[in-house]
């Protein structure tokens, strides 16, 4: 996580992580159980709030030259060549719902393993910034069709596996997300993905030293994960383990020059 995504964490702390929205579920305790478009891509679940306002402007003359080619073009190959070609512009532009739409025409014109991963990627990274519940569904459910479709060839692929249990997190059943969480950890304990994102859900529901044990599984199998490590800091200062706190936070201000996390960490050492 995604990090192009953004979560508000304690303290009112932004920091890169996974999901803008996670819902307050116990989650580590088994007995607790954008319109850029008016054609062709009207029905391309853009908006604002699912692209990175900081990436570079989208170049709409190429888009809509590549477009109006695609448009006309029967050759199936070549179709998908437009799309995919579309939605690159997108993504390098940070607008990942239009890039997304566009990748999946490719995908369903010319479906390929190659493809499919592309447009589910393309849709977990809008799901991530999207804020409204009924994008934030659509979204979910667009990345579980296209890269369940990859798993049903590579089940080998927990990379994948993760960001559909993540999904599910803001779905009606997020304990599917913690299930399918710990079935990779079953695979590989040294899953980093499945680890941060297991400590951070038990973060989101106030569970910090069970968050701090995930954190500490994660660094000492990935020490240069810098979240982790910041976020191992966090999970001890909400536990009121001060001087585990105090440790850590200084650990990770000698391994990033991130002004954003080195800010958090000082706000945090003030409080100590």
């Amino acid at each position: 996580m995604k990090k192009s995504q953004i979560i508000v964490l304690t303290a009112g702390v932004a920091l890169v992580a996974g999901l803008y929205t996670l819902p307050r579920v116990v989650v580590d305790n088994a007995e607790e159980g954008q319109s850029v478009e008016n054609t062709a891509a009207a029905e391309a679940p853009v908006a604002e709030d699912m692209h990175n306002p900081n990436a570079k402007a989208v170049d709409y003359d190429q888009v809509a030259e590549l477009r109006s080619k695609m448009e006309v073009e029967e050759n199936k190959e070549n179709f998908a060549i437009f799309a995919d070609s579309i939605g690159s512009l997108y993504a390098s532009s940070g607008k990942y719902d239009s890039a997304a739409y566009y990748y999946a025409q490719a995908a369903d014109k010319v479906p390929a393993p190659a493809r499919w991963e592309k447009a589910g990627n393309a849709y977990y990274e809008a799901y991530g910034f999207a804020m409204n519940q009924e994008k934030i569904n659509t979204l979910a459910g667009k990345t579980q069709d296209y890269l369940n479709k990859v798993l049903e060839q590579h089940p080998e692929r927990l990379d994948l596996k993760t960001k559909v249990a993540m999904t599910y997190v803001t779905s009606e059943n997020p304990m599917q997300a913690i299930g399918m969480l710990r079935e990779i950890l079953e695979q590989d304990p040294q899953n980093g993905s499945a680890l941060f994102n297991m400590g951070v859900l038990s973060m989101q529901s106030g569970q910090y030293k069970r968050a701090a044990e995930r954190f500490e599984d994660l660094v000492s199998y990935h020490p240069e994960h810098i979240q982790g490590q910041f976020y191992l800091g966090v999970s001890y200062f909400e536990s009121k383990q001060k001087n585990k706190a105090k440790k850590q936070f200084e650990l990770v201000k000698s391994m990033t020059q991130d002004s954003m996390i080195l800010n958090s960490v000082e706000n945090y050492l003030d409080r100590i």
